[in-house]
């Protein structure tokens, strides 16, 4: 039997834009994304702080150090620049292997700098 669990976790990134007239998507900083484990095309949650909205999007990578967390196409409608978003990424686990894992939690700056691992 597989579990799913939290993975990893961006706590409280700041949206930095939201581009209505992309492929959908979020674009996450490199860093941020090397950080947390999350892979490019991965499927992530989006929740948003400041509205409540809960959405499900995949990743694309952006820039190294920009802080960019940009929602794309249709999700940008879920979310204004400035929002404080929480992004989630799960994975199965088999009970054994569940019973030591410890998910990748990163926190973030205003400025989506990593402040703590």
């Amino acid at each position: 039997m597989l579990l799913e669990f939290l993975y990893s976790k961006i706590h409280r990134a700041t949206v930095t834009d939201a581009n209505l007239n992309y492929v959908g998507s979020i674009t996450i900083d490199e860093t941020l994304l090397k950080a947390s484990n999350i892979k490019v095309g991965q499927k992530v949650d989006i929740l948003d702080v400041n509205n409540g909205e809960r959405f499900q999007t995949y990743v694309i990578k952006g820039p190294a150090d920009s802080g960019c967390i940009c929602l794309n196409g249709a999700a940008a409608r879920k979310v204004q620049p400035g929002d404080k978003v929480i992004i989630v990424s799960y994975a199965y686990f088999t009970p054994d292997e569940a019973e030591n894992y410890e998910p990748t939690v990163i926190m973030v700056d205003d400025n989506n700098k990593i402040i703590k691992k």
